[in-house]
């Protein structure tokens, strides 16, 4: 609560009132009167008054006893600071600290300037539920009637009430009955539930409604954007997502899903992802203010909140939505999350909104993390966020609609004299399409605002007063393509560090920061800080910063240009996330050691840090592979450190391409020991297209060492390995060559130890069935697999906990082998056991066996093919299709070889069916996806294209179009 917000009010009669925009006061609907009565507002302790109206009024002493008076005196000068924070209770947890602050009755004195009092006491939310109150119990003695009875309280009415930093309600009364112990107050909701209250809200408050967070969970929320500060402040804050500085449009079909999701009973998760500056956090803003209206409280979670915090989320009892950013670097926390909402007593919608940059392997380890897990997010919605405007019109109107919107933003906290910044965007001429090189909303909100700033860094007289000066202007300063628009950006960010380093007394050398304060700002944009002591601790090993009262002053610095987001960080972000890559990209290739003298001081997380920033930084073409040789070299020269981390983030970032290399090399380093490889093999995800090659060479290195040391054990592990993943890779002779080799060495050890080693013969044996069908020998194939189908059966019916996900398994692969020799009734009784035993597998733990599943209703769709069945067919195949369109929406590198597979044998089944347009559509989705793929992958992937290709042709014939 800011005390400078803190007014009086009078009108019909007088009162307090808490200043909530640059001119907009709360107050309480019993002491104003109607719209347009006139009010005058004043300043506790200052003898000034100024003019205001009455603009909104609510039902004195009614459930929405409160009023909004705006002030239209000029002399009036608006309060400085952070934008009024909204809040609401969402538990029934007792005893809530609240306070309020006016000017009531029992302080006041005749012939002495108006006082203040500030009660403090709690709120218990159960308390006056029904009539939609908040009632706080006062602390200490209850004051005394006032004059002839009248409430010690009168002329508090139209106070805030505060709990913690959140805006609650506003005071409203003094309930008879209660000797003024007590005080009643107006709920947030309520008001945010009023159309006309909301509406005056956004136009003299903010841009933006905002949302009513959860007084109970405020500790773990993410701090908010701070104000706008004047000029010399942040050119780029202008383009955090969270301001909202850029109208929202667009995105009306994904919003409306969201939406409709959120109305959905109790718990439910949605993950949408996209690359950096495609509209995610746009979009949770959007959503988190369309629920705001819907009496939703929301919480955007603070990244460093612990397991015990987030264990008070099982309380919450009403509607909830809780947003979590970079998803794919919080999976710890997101687990502790879950652990916490399986808790969950109450059956109020609580919502959990994923936002990452991609869906790859770190989505499916988190979906398989724990029990919970694989519970709650079974069904989690995945939306791919595609490119927005992707049009000429549609960027060049967007770029128009951001110039606009970044002028109306620096004309209240940049005024300028002469030109305004509204004539300057008014006068922009019309950029080129081509200029705008795609519809990423980022690209297109950062080339205005960039535009905007350099036109005006080179007008310094202020002087030119039409608009064909300004386009010319405009012409010169965009010589630079708009390839280069963050580099534009970040000489704007640069002055902004320069002139807030002069103001903390840090050396400039000629208005130039000095390369050790840049040094300091790379490095808190690299692994940044969980607390005070590591940032300390990191900044110290800068020689520069020896002195502690220099780095003291360093630190401040940079929490000054960037405030920190999280409770205990002690910087905050530079944001958008492409100049803090483009920074740091261009730093590091200029002083690439650096980070070498740092590693030692820094944690794993800081690493994981380290590693996503540069290797997304390395994917700008501006670096051209430079700065990809440096991160390599940090991973060669520290394995132990690096490896398995940059396994980890390998499956997280778009473009991986330096950390596979940094991996490569470390496997050609003849030194690796045993149990580096071995940890590293722990690493690896279940599977990942990116890592596949990798994966093959680093079994090959541990099978070496198995053999020399005589492992058997191990050696037939390895090979097993080995062969599925040079299967992967369609490697398939050698993968056949590294399974007939396990196999014999496991079967030698199930001979003298059948409890411990058949389990794993049977695996083996599955494998070896898999290598040979596909190098088309066929008999041998069935051998193998019916081996291990007798193994699984014995071992599932003694332990079918254990064994029964196996046996399910071995009997598809059975079904093929069947199918392949012509035995379609054995096939099919074989394939339908499987699929009856995924479905009761799956039934328990979906999100660890409904990929079975929809390979298991591929097959059974092909064996019902094969006998003529073709609506049953179409039935499984169907079910297979839709199956794997939701797991490829969460993993595509994972399952786009699947459903295009599905596809094409869908394709066959509508075609039987005499259905030929759906059975095209259906192939030529494949053949697209298998093109892909096949262009990334040719080896593997050639033959299942050439296969489609072969399969649309039929399908064009079908329908006549011979050409």
């Amino acid at each position: 609560m800011q005390r400078q917000r803190v007014v009086g009010v009078d009108a019909a009669r007088p009162g307090s009132g808490y200043v909530i925009g640059p001119r907009l006061v709360l107050t309480s609907a019993h002491v104003t009167g109607p719209p347009g009565t006139p009010a005058r507002v004043y300043r506790p302790g200052h003898p000034d008054t100024y003019a205001g109206e009455v603009v909104w009024q609510g039902t004195p002493d009614g459930r929405d006893d409160a009023a909004l008076v705006l002030i239209g005196d000029d002399a009036w000068q608006p309060p400085q600071g952070r934008p009024v924070r909204w809040g609401r209770a969402i538990t029934f947890r007792p005893d809530i600290p609240c306070t309020t602050w006016g000017l009531p009755a029992v302080v006041q004195a005749e012939g002495r300037a108006a006082e203040l009092a500030q009660p403090s006491g709690t709120l218990n939310p159960g308390d006056r539920l029904i009539g939609n109150r908040y009632v706080m119990t006062v602390h200490g003695t209850a004051p005394a009637d006032h004059l002839e009875g009248s409430s010690p309280w009168a002329g508090l009415s139209g106070a805030a009430l505060f709990c913690g930093q959140l805006l609650a309600g506003v005071m409203a009364a003094d309930p008879a009955g209660r000797q003024h112990g007590h005080l009643e107050a107006v709920p947030a909701y309520v008001l945010h539930h009023n159309p006309e209250f909301r509406r005056l809200l956004t136009e003299h408050a903010g841009p933006e409604t905002p949302e009513l967070e959860p007084i109970e969970y405020q500790h773990l929320a993410s701090a908010p954007e701070p104000a706008m500060a004047a000029w010399g402040g942040s050119p780029a804050a202008l383009l955090r997502a969270r301001r909202q500085v850029v109208p929202f449009h667009g995105r009306d079909e994904i919003l409306q899903a969201l939406l409709a999701w959120a109305t959905l009973p109790g718990f439910g998760a949605h993950l949408v992802h996209g690359p950096a500056g495609q509209g995610k956090t746009r979009l949770a803003a959007e959503l988190a203010t369309r629920l705001t209206g819907r009496r939703w409280a929301v919480l955007w979670l603070d990244a460093g909140a612990d397991e015990t915090q987030l264990a008070a989320l099982q309380d919450a009892a009403a509607p909830l939505l809780i947003i979590i950013d970079y998803a794919e670097s919080r999976l710890l926390q997101l687990q502790a999350l879950l652990q916490a909402c399986a808790r969950r007593g109450e059956e109020a919608p609580l919502k959990l909104l994923l936002l990452a940059r991609t869906a790859g392997g770190w989505w499916e380890g988190a979906r398989s993390a724990s029990p919970q897990s694989e519970t709650l997010l079974d069904g989690a919605g995945v939306t791919p966020l595609p490119v927005l405007d992707d049009t000429p019109d549609g960027r060049v109107a967007g770029y128009r609609d951001a110039a606009h919107a970044f002028a109306a933003e620096l004309d209240q906290v940049r005024p300028r004299p002469g030109r305004s910044w509204a004539e300057i965007a008014a006068a922009l001429a019309a950029p080129p399409a081509a200029r705008i090189a795609s519809g990423n909303a980022l690209g297109v909100h950062m080339l205005a605002l960039a535009d905007l700033l350099d036109i005006s860094a080179g007008l310094p007289d202020l002087a030119l007063t039409d608009a064909a000066a300004i386009g010319h202007q405009q012409a010169a300063a965009m010589l630079v393509s708009a390839e280069e628009v963050e580099d534009r950006l970040l000489l704007h960010e640069r002055r902004y560090w320069t002139s807030c380093a002069g103001a903390y007394g840090l050396h400039t050398d000629g208005q130039v920061l000095a390369e050790w304060l840049l040094h300091a700002l790379a490095v808190a944009i690299a692994f940044g800080a969980p607390d005070p002591g590591q940032a300390e601790t990191v900044l110290a090993r800068i020689p520069a910063l020896a002195d502690p009262a220099i780095r003291s002053r360093v630190s401040t610095w940079i929490a000054a240009l960037y405030p920190p987001t999280g409770r205990h960080t002690p910087w905050g972000e530079l944001q958008p996330d492409r100049l803090a890559e483009r920074f740091l990209g261009r730093h590091l290739c200029a002083h690439p050691y650096l980070i070498d003298t740092l590693l030692p001081a820094v944690g794993s997380d800081q690493v994981d840090r380290l590693l996503t920033v540069t290797t997304r930084a390395a994917a700008h073409s501006v670096f051209a592979g430079e700065l990809d040789e440096h991160i390599i070299g940090w991973c060669v020269r520290r394995p132990q450190l690096l490896a398995s981390l940059a396994i980890q983030v390998a499956t997280r970032v778009e473009q991986p391409r330096p950390l596979l290399q940094a991996l490569h090399r470390l496997l050609d380093e003849p030194a690796i020991e045993l149990a580096e490889l071995m940890a590293w093999s722990d690493s690896l995800p279940e599977a990942s297209f990116a890592l596949a090659e990798w994966a093959a060479q680093l079994t090959n290195r541990l099978l070496a060492a198995f053999r020399a040391q005589n492992d058997l054990s191990g050696l037939a592990q390895s090979l097993n390995n080995q062969s599925v993943r040079l299967g992967v890779l369609g490697r398939h002779e050698e993968a056949l060559e590294a399974i007939t080799e396990a196999v014999d060495i496991r079967r030698h050890l199930a001979e003298a130890r059948p409890d411990a080693f058949l389990p794993d013969l049977a695996m083996s044996l599955n494998n070896q069935s898999a290598d040979l069908g596909a190098l088309g020998r066929r008999e041998e194939a069935l051998e193998a697999i019916t081996e291990a189908v007798d193994i699984r059966r014995r071992l599932a019916e003694a332990r079918p906990d254990a064994f029964l996900p196996d046996l399910a398994m071995s009997l598809n692969n059975q079904a093929n082998r069947l199918g392949d020799l012509g035995q379609h009734e054995k096939a099919l009784e074989a394939i339908t056991e499987a699929v009856r035993t995924y479905r009761h597998l799956t039934e328990a733990r979906p999100d660890a066996f409904l990929p079975h599943l929809a390979g298991s209703l591929n097959n059974q769709a092909n064996r019902l093919g094969d006998l003529g069945q073709h609506e049953k067919a179409l039935e499984a195949i169907t079910e297979a299709v839709r199956t794997y369109r939701h797991l490829t929406e969460a993993r595509p590198d994972a399952f786009l070889p699947d459903l295009a597979g599905s596809l094409n044998n869908q394709s066959t089944d509508l075609g039987a069916l005499g259905r030929h347009e759906e059975a095209l559509e259906a192939i030529t989705e494949a053949v697209d996806i298998r093109r892909r793929l096949a262009e990334a992958r040719p080896d593997a992937f050639l033959p299942d294209l050439a296969m489609s290709l072969n399969n649309q042709s039929v399908r064009l014939g079908e329908l006549g179009l011979h050409e």
